[in-house]
């Protein structure tokens, strides 16, 4: 449209994807879930307004704090069959408090060859397709985009004193597993007894649910941080004395032994000399001589 032009702006989609920032694939994909409502038709042009880029920014805005497109379809039905606009805007705003992300992880975008200098050779075609099970990776056209920065530099700094990188993938893939369940756990007390019942809290909850949450989200990272370095201590301390107890173990003498050191043989010189109270062969020269016999 000429920028000079009066009224609201309309776009072509090519126009309406770039300005949303999506590629046109996942425009025409939330037209055909009906998440968009139908463009203005000239003839065979589609015409879309400024409305449908505040919706495409709002479906942004919703997928970044965790909703499922599913989820946001139902919301944009009870819009359009009748409920209020501050009912939904209720709905929204309870759901994101409930929805912030408790991760403060800043993801790493990387060329293949700046992956290269965080591993050098350990990157192989198993150790990228373990990364991407794992979910460590996702693959961004000729990119990759690591999921944390402080995993990242963690496992080049493994690599880096001589983990392998199969071995650190295989042990993240364990602690993703015992992680998965302490969440579970903290999740669960905090259903029980700051949260309730999901479906039982109004909009008037949003405010104190999103106080409380906020101020339980570094508790738990603080019960787990103190936890992991507890049971590290008592690994380490109990690597330590099995060390020790091994170490300080008297090596055992055989019987073959004792019996040649009782024959003296082990101060023999060079010469086969026993030294100055033996005789060649071992035997004391005081045994030749007769015992003394007392009255």
């Amino acid at each position: 449209m000429d920028d000079n032009a009066t009224g609201p702006r309309e776009y072509r989609v090519e126009e309406l994807a770039e300005a949303a920032g999506i590629p046109v694939r996942t425009l025409r994909f939330y037209r055909e879930r009906r998440l968009l409502p139908p463009p203005r038709r000239e003839g065979r042009i589609a015409w879309y307004s400024e409305d449908h880029l505040a919706r495409l920014r709002t479906i942004s805005a919703l997928l970044e704090r965790g909703h499922t497109l599913g989820g946001i379809a139902d919301l944009i039905a009870a819009w359009e069959h009748g409920r209020t606009l501050d009912g939904v805007a209720e709905r929204l705003g309870l759901e994101g408090a409930l929805s912030v992300p408790w991760s403060e992880e800043t993801p790493v975008r990387l060329s293949p060859q700046e992956l290269a200098d965080y591993f050098g050779e350990d990157i192989s075609p198993e150790n990228l397709t373990n990364s991407l099970e794992i979910g460590y990776i996702a693959v961004d056209g000729e990119h990759v985009v690591h999921v944390s920065r402080r995993l990242l530099d963690a496992s080049a700094a493994l690599v880096r004193e001589g983990v392998p990188l199969s071995a650190v993938l295989a042990a993240g893939r364990e602690v993703r597993t015992h992680v998965d369940a302490m969440a579970d756990l903290f999740t669960q007390v905090i259903k029980t007894h700051v949260t309730g019942d999901l479906a039982a809290l109004s909009p008037d909850d949003a405010q104190r649910i999103t106080e409380s949450l906020h101020r339980l989200r570094p508790l738990a990272k603080n019960i787990v941080d103190a936890e992991m370095s507890l049971a590290m201590d008592r690994r380490v301390r109990a690597e330590i004395d099995a060390w020790m107890r091994s170490y300080a173990e008297p090596p055992f003498e055989t019987d073959d032994a004792v019996d040649t050191d009782d024959a003296g043989t082990l101060g023999a010189g060079p010469d086969g000399d026993s030294g100055p109270g033996t005789e060649p062969g071992g035997r004391d020269r005081t045994e030749r001589q007769p015992a003394t016999r007392e009255p």
